[in-house]
C-alpha cells in the first residue's frame, strides 16, 4: 500500500466524485480508478459503491477514511519534525 494509493483514497472520499478527486490531485481518471482498485484488491473489501452520480462510501470505506486520514496526518507530523531537525543542524 503506498502513500499515494492512501492519498487518492482521501480525495476521492472527501470529493465523492472521481473526476473532482483527479483534478483536486492534478491526475487523470485512469490512474487514480486504478489506484482505488489496487487499494480495494489489496485489503480485500469494497471501499466505494459506484453510482451514475460518482462514488460513496460503504462501510469498509467509513472505516478505513479515519485511518488514512491520521496516517496522512502522522506523515506530514513526521516530515515536519525531521524537517525540522535538519534545519537545527544546518545552523551555525
Amino acid at each position: 500500500m503506498s502513500l499515494t494509493h492512501i492519498q487518492s483514497f482521501v480525495a476521492v472520499a472527501e470529493e465523492g466524485h472521481v473526476g473532482r478527486a483527479a483534478r483536486r490531485l492534478h491526475l487523470t481518471q485512469p490512474p487514480l480508478s486504478r489506484h482505488i482498485l489496487a487499494l480495494e484488491d489489496e485489503l480485500g473489501a469494497q471501499l466505494f459503491e459506484r453510482t451514475p452520480r460518482g462514488m460513496r462510501l460503504l462501510p469498509a470505506g467509513e472505516a478505513f477514511l479515519q485511518h488514512a486520514r491520521r496516517i496522512l496526518a502522522e506523515v506530514d507530523a513526521a516530515v515536519h519534525t525531521v524537517r525540522g531537525v535538519g534545519s537545527e543542524r544546518s545552523e551555525p
